[in-house]
């Protein structure tokens, strides 16, 4: 290897004079862009922290152990058609305030066969960092996308310039949502917001008379990863989640996705008090919190999905959540039971490993979940299967992902949505060819 050496420095005059104009460059340069920079790298960390921990904490699991015992927004006139929105305050040369104008906002129609992917508000945040999901929606036979709007931190990634809505803290803001939602429909892809409830340790903090206490020593009650939950019957934080899901709507998503819509499921449960629900039961709580969320969205014409744990479907009791599959159908357009086999207790239905049986398990627990809904006076259509495209418990490969679409669809339930925390998906599962159904939205 060949080492340049340079020669001693000597500070001559002309030297000095190019050091200090070189210094004020610099320092030229970081007023102008350092800010911008800073936030790039900040964002492309972020994404990298949310992905690796969202395994545990991003999205509803079913574990199959859960305890016995855990209006400023104005309603939309039309649920079709261009709506012009305003952003938060941008400043004109002579300094005053005037509102930005978003993209006009045209709501697409409910595919008949939806095939989403998940999306972070992290990977979003960025034109670089979304540019691998974009190829893959590009590229696929996938024509919808789920994206974080209020994430299980309980901040919201979309400025709606409401003092309300928390943006910012520990989740990522998408400052041009407005413009990438406009550029998705441009696509035509379905856009739906995903909306994280009962787990808000941001609106638990900041209304603590509203969140699930301590029996102990009254305080917040925290579960095992330290994150708080809203008390389940609390009427003002319905009234707020209804607002949220409102807001995201007219600022261009076509559906509201609600996750975490139950009690909580893991920590020191036994010292959980519940000061607005003490006289009912966890399942009733929750049949009118899903009467009044999904009454409201329908009020709005603003479709709706709920996310439940997979075994839902299958138990003859809300598990100890809150979660009874006939009290949740009548209130939501779609309902999607998390099917991720890594998540099934050994000796489910007579599977030593569960994981080792993608395809079947989901034939198994959507088949299930087809019987009570016709039972109900509903079909098939009911339903989206969220799927597993994460390594858990094994390598999760083409064959495991087309597994459980197609076994899915055995059953009628040809909607489904893929589940990945760090967004990296298996492209070759969702290839146009494979698909089972047609590609083209209907």
């Amino acid at each position: 290897m060949i080492r340049t050496v340079m020669p001693p420095l000597t500070l001559t005059k002309k030297r000095f004079t190019l050091a200090i104009v070189g210094l004020v460059a610099f320092f030229v340069f970081i007023a102008l862009f350092g800010e911008s920079t800073t936030v790039t790298y900040d964002r492309d960390l972020a994404a990298k922290e949310i992905a690796s921990a969202s395994a545990s904490s991003s999205m509803e699991y079913a574990t199959g152990t859960a305890s016995s015992t855990g209006d400023t927004i104005s309603p939309m006139t039309t649920a079709t058609g261009s709506i012009p929105t305003l952003s938060a305050q941008s400043i004109t040369s002579n300094g005053t305030s005037t509102p930005k104008a978003h993209p006009p906002v045209v709501h697409q129609k409910t595919p008949a066969v939806v095939r989403a992917a998940y999306m972070t508000s992290c990977i979003a945040s960025g034109a670089g960092l979304r540019a691998p999901m974009l190829k893959l929606l590009d590229t696929t036979s996938l024509n919808a996308i789920v994206i974080d709007v209020k994430d299980y931190t309980g901040y919201i990634s979309i400025d709606f310039n409401n003092p309300e809505f928390p943006i910012g803290g520990k989740s990522c803001l998408v400052k041009d949502m407005h413009e990438f939602l406009a550029e998705l429909g441009a696509k035509g892809i379905y856009r739906i917001a995903r909306i994280a409830v009962m787990q808000d340790p941001h609106y638990a903090d900041a209304h603590p008379d509203q969140a699930v206490k301590r029996k102990d020593n009254g305080g917040i009650w925290r579960d095992k990863k330290g994150l708080a939950f809203v008390d389940p019957s609390s009427k003002d934080f319905w009234k707020y989640i209804r607002d949220v899901a409102t807001a995201a709507y007219a600022a261009g998503f076509d559906e509201v996705n609600f996750d975490y819509v139950r009690f909580p499921t893991d920590g020191d449960l036994s010292n959980m008090s519940f000061a607005h629900n003490a006289s009912t039961t966890k399942a009733m709580v929750m049949k009118d919190f899903f009467a009044y969320i999904g009454g409201a969205m329908k009020e709005k014409h603003i479709p709706s999905s709920v996310d439940i744990f997979g075994m839902v479907t299958t138990a003859k009791d809300d598990l100890g959540i809150g979660q009874y599959l006939e009290n949740i159908m009548p209130y939501f357009d779609y309902v999607a039971p998390m099917v991720y086999p890594s998540h099934y207790p050994p000796g489910f239905n007579g599977w030593k490993d569960p994981n080792m049986y993608p395809g079947p398990l989901t034939e198994f627990v959507m088949g299930e979940a087809v019987k009570r809904a016709k039972a109900q006076g509903y079909g098939p259509e009911k339903f989206r299967t969220w799927i597993q495209d994460f390594n858990y418990g094994k390598i999760y490969t083409v064959t495991d992902v087309r597994a459980e679409i197609e076994n899915s669809a055995k059953v009628g339930v040809t909607s489904y949505m893929a589940w990945d925390p760090s967004n990296r998906y298996t492209s070759a599962a969702y290839v146009q060819s494979a698909n089972p159904v047609s590609v083209a939205n209907q």
